[in-house]
């Protein structure tokens, strides 16, 4: 992890830490340099990667402030760190439907960027929150990355897992929305009717070299689901 990294990360969690509210004055540029005994341009990089977070809102000549925070339950939809985080204070407990390894399909190898031959981790669970269905989640996991998994992970943050427990840093990620209608067999797993509506998000998540590790399709309970965005300017 970069420098700038671990100070926006440090500075997220201050902020979490103290509750900091919308409008709260952060200190300026060069207390933050001295605080991290670095130079300008890592607090600006840290800042910067804040903002695009929307974490924190930054007014020239005025200083650096907090942004409000999202509502409680909802997800954010551009998140790269899967929806745990976002619903931490929530009870969210996973069903492990299916774990095992197996050989890609010609989709997931050309997403995974893997060869037809190579060996993948395939996970199918359905996760609640509050002992409520909120999805349905098939990913599939390259082995060479994420060389073992089982169901005490998977039935946890597999993300957190790999973060905490592998070293890895997850960077960024792909995501496509598709909307539709619940097939039958979907619906018996979200508690609802076949023919209902269904928000379907396919992801690719890449560490921060950029090599994807997880392909994912996840398939939300409309009674459950709810969402934001944090838009970062024009």
């Amino acid at each position: 992890m970069l420098k700038y990294q671990q100070i926006a990360i440090e500075i997220e969690s201050y902020i979490e830490k103290h509750q900091m509210q919308q409008g709260e004055k952060l200190p300026v540029l060069e207390s933050l340099m001295k605080e991290f005994k670095t130079s300008k341009s890592t607090i600006v990089k840290a800042l910067d990667l804040l903002e695009k977070k929307g974490i924190i809102f930054q007014v020239r000549g005025s200083g650096i402030f907090v942004r409000r925070k999202k509502r409680n339950n909802y997800i954010n939809l551009l998140s790269n760190q899967g929806f745990q985080k976002d619903l931490d204070q929530f009870n969210i407990t996973s069903e492990m439907l299916e774990l095992e390894i197996q050989k890609p399909t010609e989709t997931v190898a050309q997403n995974l960027h893997v060869d037809m031959d190579q060996d993948i981790y395939y996970v199918k669970r359905i996760r609640y929150i509050e002992g409520n269905t909120l999805c349905l989640e098939e990913s599939f996991f390259n082995k060479a990355i994420v060389p073992y998994l089982n169901n005490e992970i998977g039935t946890s943050s597999i993300f957190r897992y790999i973060e905490d427990a592998l070293s890895l840093k997850i960077g960024f990620s792909d995501m496509y929305m598709h909307v539709g209608k619940l097939i039958d067999q979907e619906a018996s797993y979200l508690q609802l009717k076949g023919g209902d509506p269904k928000l379907t998000m396919e992801s690719i998540f890449y560490l921060t070299n950029g090599t994807p590790f997880d392909y994912s399709k996840v398939t939300y309970n409309y009674n459950q689901a709810q969402f934001y965005i944090l838009g970062t300017g024009i």
